[in-house]
């Protein structure tokens, strides 16, 4: 009997990008169902990571619960993002998300924008 393969997470979240989300959701000041992240034509590169609070989950989301958190994937964005790795990093200038992309070919100089190629067939690279 065939069973049907479970569905790849389409993203996984670091511990650092689990408790800022946590942490950004708490303090939104309006209620919130998670976090909705995306892809949007834009930029030097092409392409820029969106990510936005999602008041409720649309029926054609996308979801990722990792780590306590639950994230709403953008439908366009869902191939773009495949195998992508989020994270959330802090340095003496700067803190903010970044995503760990194997479809992401290159990236514009300043950091905002991104080459991104769709996944192929929908597979899942792993990073070990």
């Amino acid at each position: 009997m065939n069973q049907a393969r479970p569905r790849p997470q389409v993203m996984k979240l670091t511990d650092a990008a689990a408790a800022r989300i946590k942490d950004v959701m708490a303090n939104a000041g309006q209620p919130v169902a998670g976090v909705r992240v995306g892809v949007k034509n834009g930029g030097c590169a092409g392409m820029e990571y969106t990510m936005e609070y999602a008041a409720a989950q649309t029926a054609t989301d996308e979801i990722v619960e990792d780590k306590g958190v639950k994230i709403f994937v953008d439908p366009k964005a869902v191939l773009f993002l495949l195998g992508t790795e989020m994270d959330y990093k802090r340095d003496k200038l700067s803190a903010q998300f970044v995503f760990n992309n194997p479809n992401q070919t290159s990236a514009c100089g300043c950091g905002e924008s991104v080459q991104i190629t769709p996944a192929k067939d929908g597979a899942v690279t792993h990073n070990h």
